[in-house]
């Protein structure tokens, strides 16, 4: 089973939600820029980031916040996502199976996957750390998705973009590959996710075949 992250792997949303959520922080008098955003929270699922940030400003978000973000967020998917390049093509050459977990919430899966035309490689098979009790980096998505889809975590391979994703990957005892196609620093990214754990890294998608070739021993 081939499990893939769904935002900056699947769909190039990071650029968008961190955006969203910048402007968010902002207006309730929050500075920190969309660049913060991603340094700081990259893989992490938004209850995770929001409790962070109230800890470290000591300011309480307002009760609507997270609902509002959510709405917003998935106004700017429906009218601007796009697929990853080329992630259709390594989907299409992937037979039988695969599945979503993402730190998003369920709905902001299913939107960002039917605006960039890809729900039909997954069916059902989605997951979402708010599902769980604890967000990546902790294991809890990843052995929630084997245990639903049925099959071994040793045997399943996991495409992340975040360092938080790949330590969950493994601490699952999961096999990671890292992406780094969408960063804006990859060559920083992959090492720190080959220091995270991932067995191999890619910059674009048409390199997911031998990538996966290579850990399944074809």
């Amino acid at each position: 089973m081939v499990i893939f992250d769904c935002n900056g792997v699947l769909v190039d949303s990071e650029p968008i939600a961190h955006a969203v959520l910048a402007d968010a922080f902002a207006r309730v008098g929050i500075s920190l820029s969309a660049e913060a955003v991603a340094n700081r929270f990259h893989g992490r699922r938004p209850a995770d980031v929001f409790a962070a940030v109230e800890g470290v400003t000591g300011k309480t978000l307002p009760a609507a916040f997270a609902a509002e973000v959510s709405a917003e967020t998935m106004r700017r998917f429906r009218r601007e996502l796009r697929p990853v390049p080329h992630v259709a093509h390594a989907l299409t050459w992937l037979r039988g199976p695969k599945a979503v977990a993402s730190s998003s919430p369920l709905d902001r899966i299913r939107a960002g996957l039917e605006a960039a035309g890809l729900m039909r490689y997954f069916g059902s098979r989605l997951f979402s750390a708010s599902d769980v009790a604890k967000g990546k980096p902790a294991p809890d998505l990843f052995r929630y998705a084997a245990i639903r889809l049925g099959v071994d975590a040793a045997s399943c391979i996991v495409i992340e973009d975040s360092v938080p994703g790949v330590a969950a990957a493994v601490a699952a005892g999961m096999t990671a590959i890292g992406f780094v196609g969408g960063n804006a620093t990859p060559g920083r990214l992959a090492n720190e996710l080959i220091e995270a754990g991932a067995r191999s890294v890619i910059a674009d998608m048409r390199a997911l075949k031998t990538a996966v070739a290579d850990i399944r021993g074809w």
